[in-house]
């Protein structure tokens, strides 16, 4: 991805300014979880390396400037749902105040919104490996296509990465933090891995990677977290979509890691089945400094794990969340609590299954409020059972909508949706409890009475800011 270029690049390291003027460049984050972006600090680097005049601004954490629509090129991070959706009002005011910027939209959910996003007048689209091209837009940007869409399975370049530059952004402390009983850390975010080996029919890493993944050297890795421990780091979030799909290569990166830093904590995202495959490894992982392991294990209903491909069945569910208490290693899982074959007495068995295996206070209460998400592009839209029921896309909410056949259920997801988002200082145990009892009152018959919860067994660490699709 690098070749076209290059010679600029060569030209002014030469001290010849070539043909190219680069452009001023602002690099845009709307929402990233409560993490510093990776995916500004990343493509900075490329950028300012080529001589690239850079702004990062992460509106999470700061206002808008009109100023910053003065710029030649403003290229827009959107990793997920929730950041496009939040990006496109920003997008329009960008083109508002400055008709002539050249408009960017990088990241996994760029292809899949490419004609939205075209039609506010965004001229460059790019999914995964985006470092590369955003240099080539940046510093040839005259002679770029205009109406670009890359990284839906067709084209994926190898990169060599080199170290993200996080200058620029806000404070880590102006981040989520780590809360684990009394203790707070202040929390950074890397990534030594993109895209995933797998292919689950609802995630948006298909898409754009369709199975392939890339890894990101030990060494940038490394640096990447040596400069944020230098800013008060002292806990690190590894976003790899799975931190096993290479796990040589993981194994090395926390072995050095742990070396270095012995006193830094971290988490790591796992699927279900590669906890079981690589059980011996988890031992290695709390030795080095994990804390706990992220799993999409979404549902403990087979029928529905088998629509969404993930690969695992409700006992490997029960195993791995075995294997990760026998080693002291603590199981968060996320889930997709409703899904169009998700029935009242399914959404029951959820909270009872949560109930049974002691997860209660693993569970972030958002996680019990999820709702399938139908995207452009989705894998879920090739069986015919969702092609039947969801309408055409909606270019506002940004997905296929779907209504479930029982009203019922969607009346129970919308209702547990407001409770979570209204009582977001309560604690996980207090909102289980209100949930359990809106299930059993909407339909979950099998449910008991609310009754005492088992006494928490461990101390549950977490990240204070919930996260969203």
């Amino acid at each position: 991805g690098g070749r076209v270029y290059n010679g600029a690049i060569r030209d002014r390291q030469n001290g010849n300014p070539g043909l190219y003027e680069p452009m001023h460049t602002v690099l845009i984050a709307t929402y990233e979880m409560g993490r510093q972006p990776f995916g500004l600090a990343s493509p900075a680097a490329w950028l300012r390396r080529a001589g690239v005049e850079v702004t990062c601004v992460d509106l999470s954490r700061e206002p808008f400037r009109v100023e910053l629509a003065e710029a030649n090129l403003v290229a827009f991070h959107l990793p997920m749902h929730t950041a496009t959706r939040l990006a496109v009002p920003v997008i329009k005011r960008v083109r508002a105040l400055n008709p002539d910027a050249v408009l960017c939209c990088y990241g996994l959910y760029a292809p899949l919104n490419a004609t939205g996003l075209r039609a506010l007048g965004v001229g460059h689209i790019l999914g995964g490996e985006f470092e590369a091209d955003l240099v080539e837009i940046a510093v040839r940007g005259a002679e770029t296509s205009g109406q670009r869409s890359e990284g839906i399975a067709d084209r994926l370049p190898r990169l060599a990465f080199i170290t993200p530059d996080r200058s620029g952004l806000p404070a880590l402390e102006r981040y989520a933090t780590l809360q684990c009983g009394p203790t707070r850390k202040v929390v950074g975010y890397t990534e030594a891995s993109r895209g995933c080996k797998h292919r689950c029919r609802h995630c948006p890493v298909v898409p754009v990677y369709d199975g392939r993944f890339r890894i990101v050297p030990p060494e940038v890795v490394l640096a990447d977290i040596r400069a944020q421990v230098a800013r008060g780091a002292e806990h690190m979030t590894f976003g790899d979509p799975d931190f096993f799909n290479g796990v040589r290569h993981a194994m090395r990166v926390v072995h050095d890691l742990a070396r270095e830093f012995p006193d830094l904590t971290y988490d790591v995202t796992i699927k279900v089945e590669h906890l079981l495959r690589h059980a011996a490894e988890l031992g290695r992982l709390r030795d080095t400094g994990c804390v706990f392991i992220t799993s999409a294990v979404e549902s403990f209903d087979d029928t529905i794990l088998t629509r969404l491909a993930k690969g695992h069945r409700r006992a490997d569910v029960e195993r791995a969340v075995a294997l990760c208490c026998e080693v002291g290693v603590v199981l968060v899982p996320t889930f997709v609590a409703f899904t169009p074959w998700t029935t009242l007495a399914a959404y029951g068995e959820l909270l009872a299954e949560i109930r049974r295996l002691d997860l209660i206070d693993h569970v972030a209460p958002i996680q019990l409020a999820i709702r399938l998400l139908v995207p452009a592009g989705s894998r879920l839209l090739e069986l015919d059972e969702v092609r039947t029921i969801v309408k055409p896309f909606d270019p506002v909410r940004l997905i296929h909508p779907w209504d479930h056949v029982d009203p019922k259920v969607d009346a129970l997801a919308d209702a547990i949706g407001r409770l979570v988002g209204r009582r977001l200082t309560a604690s996980r145990r207090e909102i289980f409890t209100d949930v359990w009892d809106l299930a059993r009152a909407g339909g979950g018959a099998s449910l008991a009475p609310t009754s005492a919860w088992p006494p928490q067994r461990v101390e549950v660490p977490f990240l204070n800011e919930p996260w969203y699709c």
